[in-house]
């Protein structure tokens, strides 16, 4: 068994060479995809089916009239859940066109918004047709706005957008935008332009962004949160002081508190002058609630929905998660469900579920081992002992590296899947013991350290082997690559407990 001390992400989607736009400042070209096969999958199936898993774990729509939605635009591993919560909120809605205001971030200088104003945007699902007539007459509403395709030919904010865009509305056609000013009286302008051009229309305004850029996860949580209250408030100018009071703060790490403020802020600056009332917070994480994020430094991602029929939502604050709360059967039937789930999506898709809606039981920091076998054989078994991440995160992090990381195995395969068996072990702390007379068979997992060398056994390896503990320490020397007996002099010991469960238990 392989302790894993430092998480790093193991899955990196390819970096294939992109194709960048050659449309010229009137864009009568098609834009090719720029980032397919590194923010979202380049195979038209996977891509697809990626989305629609998203979609089935999507939260519940709020809004009765939802005019705009705020989402993600960061690679669908890290963000896509959230971004789907985003478009839940108006899936199923027959919309004639779909504004996507996307951010700048290949532009220098940009200070207009950037229509583009060629024939459609491809992915790998196909070609989303650009509501050309639109794009003309918002070109002529105002000073602001001007065709140019040169911004979109490798910006991502708007692309990311398309594929589910795709999926849920194949019928509807696109306005894409890059905004470039960021003062919230500009952009408070172009969104009350861009609200008198979309009037009579069936239109959805699709405001690309994420959230705090590199921060620990502490921080961002509470930055987060303070920037997407503002949202709600329809008013650019709320969001901008909001934003320049979490700069001001001097956050470590923090490069941005919104990537796509501008977007935001003519969002619904938009929505407000289309007659939304209000808007709703529909979800929230960051890079580090992922299975292949680390939690030092990471991205916020939120989806917010603008419209009317939201009531003003009453702050709950959440039970703290507690280390000692005691595993329910559910919560192991739940855990055991997204190990198997976290593995199977990586095959299939490329993606990894996003862990919520667990108890704070199982949301408490633990140490876990994660163990697959086949027919009754290890097939990979890694745990981490330190407990710094809630405990289905770690669950997910943990099945992965199972699965894929364990250098005595190859890599599971898909065909693999249905054959396996997972066994999860949540750690209690460790503590120290003075000698090796205090280790109890069975009942003590047991952590070895001997000058620069240690390893570990779980409770349950010694009963399964047949091992008395002597035994079981000579072979734990060995695994540490340590003489046998080693451990009579000279060595330190650490025990804990472990809650054992497996699938075979609940079927």
């Amino acid at each position: 068994m392989k302790i894993l001390q430092t998480g790093l992400p193991f899955i990196v989607l390819s970096l294939g060479l992109a194709v960048a736009c050659q449309a010229g400042k009137g864009g009568g070209d098609t834009r090719p995809p720029a980032v397919a096969g590194k923010f979202y999958p380049e195979q038209a199936a996977t891509l697809r089916l990626a989305i629609e898993q998203f979609m089935r774990d999507a939260l519940p729509a709020m809004a009765k009239e939802p005019l705009a939605i705020v989402v993600p635009h960061a690679g669908y591993i890290f963000s896509g859940q959230i971004c789907a919560d985003g478009y839940n909120q108006v899936r199923n809605r027959d919309y004639d066109v779909i504004v996507i205001l996307g951010t700048n971030h290949t532009a220098p200088g940009l200070r207009r918004v950037a229509l583009y104003g060629g024939e459609g945007f491809r992915t790998p699902l196909g070609t989303a047709p650009v509501d050309r007539g639109l794009v003309a007459a918002l070109a002529a509403a105002g000073p602001g706005f001007a065709i140019d395709a040169t911004p979109h030919a490798r910006e991502h904010s708007v692309e990311v957008q398309v594929p589910f865009i795709q999926v849920l509305f194949p019928k509807a056609k696109i306005l894409p935008a890059i905004v470039g000013q960021t003062d919230a009286a500009s952009c408070g302008r172009f969104g009350t332009t861009l609200a008198k051009v979309l009037a009579g229309r069936r239109a959805l305004i699709v405001a690309s962004s994420d959230l705090s850029h590199y921060p620990a996860a502490g921080d961002a949580e509470l930055a987060d949160r303070k920037t997407l209250g503002a949202i709600p408030s329809l008013d650019p100018a709320v969001l901008q002081t909001a934003l320049r009071a979490q700069a001001a703060r001097r956050i470590p790490g923090l490069d941005t508190g919104a990537c796509g403020e501008a977007p935001i802020m003519v969002a619904m600056a938009a929505a407000k002058a289309l007659g939304a009332g209000g808007g709703r917070i529909v979800s929230y994480a960051h890079s580090g609630d992922l299975p292949i994020g680390e939690r030092e430094k990471v991205v916020g991602y939120g989806a917010v929905v603008l419209g009317s029929g939201l009531e003003q939502e009453k702050a709950v604050a959440a039970p703290a998660p507690k280390g000692d709360q005691p595993l329910s059967g559910q919560d192991r039937r739940a855990l055991l469900a997204l190990a198997r789930e976290t593995i199977a999506r990586v095959l299939s898709t490329q993606m990894v579920p996003l862990a919520r809606g667990f108890s704070p039981a199982a949301m408490a920091p633990r140490g876990v081992f994660v163990t697959l076998k086949k027919q009754g054989n290890l097939r990979g078994c890694i745990g981490r002992m330190i407990p710094d991440r809630p405990l289905a995160v770690l669950v997910g992090t943990m099945a992965l590296q199972s699965a894929f990381e364990d250098p005595r195995f190859n890599p599971v395969t898909a065909e693999e899947v249905p054959k396996l068996e997972i066994e999860i072990s949540v750690l209690t702390p460790m503590k120290p013991v003075a000698s090796p007379e205090e280790i109890v068979v069975g009942r003590d997992g047991v952590l070895l350290r001997k000058g620069s060398r240690s390893a570990v056994f779980l409770p349950q390896v010694a009963p399964e082997q047949g091992w008395g503990r002597d035994e079981m320490l000579d072979q734990l020397c060995m695994k540490a690559g340590l003489p046998s007996g080693a451990w009579r002099q000279g060595a330190r010991f650490e025990t804990f407990q472990a809650v054992v469960f497996s699938e075979a238990e609940y079927r």
